[in-house]
């Protein structure tokens, strides 16, 4: 009698183990499902267009990088874009082309050309 009772408790506490386990499983779905929710928040999307210029980030591994060296490098020409996010630029000669993922490129900002207005101010005159 004593071993059916001891073999009933084992197959419950067997049980209980198998659905704390089953909790945990589900609670860590859960988890990761919020936290790729939140980290495809903070991914923007980009929208390029043939003609347009970009820079492409420089991923080589650099040894002795400069302090405040940029990694951007362009900027480049897009000759054409795919659907599945793939840009195709073109080279600085402008015939040679290759294709790079559209998370590795920026839109290329011109430099501001500062034009100074100079203005002439007159003395006032003492009545």
């Amino acid at each position: 009698m004593d071993l059916i009772k001891a073999g009933e408790k084992r197959f419950l506490d067997l049980n209980e183990i198998e659905e704390l386990r089953n909790n945990a499983y589900i609670n860590s779905k859960v988890a990761k499902q919020r936290m790729k929710k939140w980290h495809d928040q903070l991914i923007s999307n980009k929208e390029f267009q043939e003609g347009q210029r970009v820079l492409l980030y420089d991923t080589r591994l650099h040894i002795f990088p400069g302090k405040l060296k940029s990694r951007w490098i362009g900027p480049f020409i897009i000759h054409r874009v795919w659907s599945n996010g793939v840009v195709e630029l073109l080279n600085s000669n402008g015939k040679d082309s290759f294709k790079v993922n559209g998370y590795r490129l920026k839109p290329f900002m011109e430099p501001f050309k500062s034009e100074k207005e100079e203005i002439n101010l007159l003395e006032p005159q003492k009545a």
